[in-house]
């Protein structure tokens, strides 16, 4: 099975995509963007969300990937890294975005990571920022991470200096080109917005000044 081309396919049919030239959206980065991808929506959809679920074990399986536990960054990661847990048969825990202001203010929950091997696991990546800093956390406890499961990246040349600057190597299912393809193909958009989200795969961050959204 072709898991990039199907799972693009089963996001732009359960409306996971949009594409919103006139009013762009922006990333936690900063960037701004006509187009969004809102992997959430998976779980609402079984068929789909089950189709995911199984890229990543092929995907692990494939790769030979070795770990003892599987860790989600919150809130998007969770529900892949808890259902992949229980489908693998491995301990599964969850990465906050940030320490919680009560009780122990811990990042990770679930249980101990010290010393052993996490499988980190994200629904979406732009920049790579909020998954690189689940790494962080997940190290400054003692944990090995070396992979990142991730359903869909944008393919930002940020991103990919940014995983190998903190030697993690990302594993994606699909991306944003693979999606604007099938988008495409599906016919989906309109010739003219085809155009606008081309200017922006060619250059993300000049697009907002060219088109006057700038800041």
């Amino acid at each position: 099975m072709d898991y990039q081309k199907e799972i693009a396919r089963a996001l732009l049919e359960i409306g996971g995509v949009g594409f919103k030239p006139q009013e762009p959206l922006i990333f936690k980065s900063g960037l701004i963007s006509p187009v969004y991808v809102d992997n959430r929506i998976f779980p609402s959809h079984p068929e789909k969300f089950k189709l995911v679920i199984d890229g990543f074990e092929n995907m692990v399986k494939e790769k030979n990937l070795d770990f003892d536990m599987v860790a989600g960054i919150a809130v998007g990661g969770i529900p892949y890294s808890a259902v992949l847990g229980y489908q693998m048969q491995k301990p599964s825990i969850f990465v906050r975005k940030e320490a919680k202001g009560h009780g122990k203010g811990k990042r990770i929950e679930g249980g101990e990571v010290g010393g052993k091997k996490i499988l980190l696991v994200e629904d979406l990546v732009s920049t790579g920022g909020s998954s690189l800093s689940g790494v962080e956390a997940l190290r400054e406890e003692g944990a090995m991470v070396d992979d990142c499961l991730v359903i869909v990246s944008y393919e930002f040349k940020e991103a990919k200096e940014n995983f190998e600057k903190a030697k993690v190597n990302l594993h994606t299912l699909t991306s944003f080109p693979v999606i604007f393809q099938e988008a495409v193909m599906m016919k989906i958009i309109t010739e003219d917005i085809k155009k606008i989200v081309e200017d922006w795969l060619s250059d993300p961050h000049g697009w907002a000044g060219r088109h006057g959204f700038a800041k």
